[in-house]
């Protein structure tokens, strides 16, 4: 589950930790009310864009990064980042643009199992938790208003 604001985005999703002796063909099945699952919720600071989306896990092999190591399942941190670099140059039509401004903004990116979440933002927090999605989501709104 994603919400943003206009400076923050806070993304929530349940853990995929592996039990003892599990046998690889059993299947839990959780949804954005499941409790008791550990789940997380990490908030970006300072965003300057996002994207969640495709592509998905089947599709990943078609996203520009593959070949630098992007997998699903994970999340990255991409060094020189061509997005960022693409912002600062439409940027350089406003009147106070100074190239250092983008420097500390960093690009992350998380691949899930149906879609991707990218974010250009310049740092973030987590809390790892063990609530419904819906009630990380509540804890985001409460913190947020």
């Amino acid at each position: 589950m994603v919400f943003a604001t206009e400076n923050d985005l806070h993304v929530t999703y349940y853990l995929n930790l592996v039990e003892d002796g599990w046998d690889g063909k059993t299947v839990r099945v959780v949804g954005p009310s499941s409790d008791g699952e550990p789940s997380i919720i990490i908030t970006f600071h300072g965003v300057t864009a996002h994207y969640f989306g495709a592509p998905n896990d089947e599709a990943i092999h078609g996203h520009p990064l593959y070949g630098a190591g992007l997998r699903p399942y994970s999340y990255f941190e991409v060094r020189d980042s061509s997005w960022r670099a693409e912002l600062e140059k439409m940027n350089r039509v406003h009147p106070h643009h100074k190239k250092e401004h983008f420097s500390d903004i960093r690009h992350f990116i998380f691949t899930f199992h149906d879609t991707t979440l990218e974010v250009l933002a310049r740092s973030y927090s987590s809390e790892v938790t063990n609530l419904p999605l819906v009630e990380n989501v509540e804890r985001v709104l409460k913190k947020t208003t």
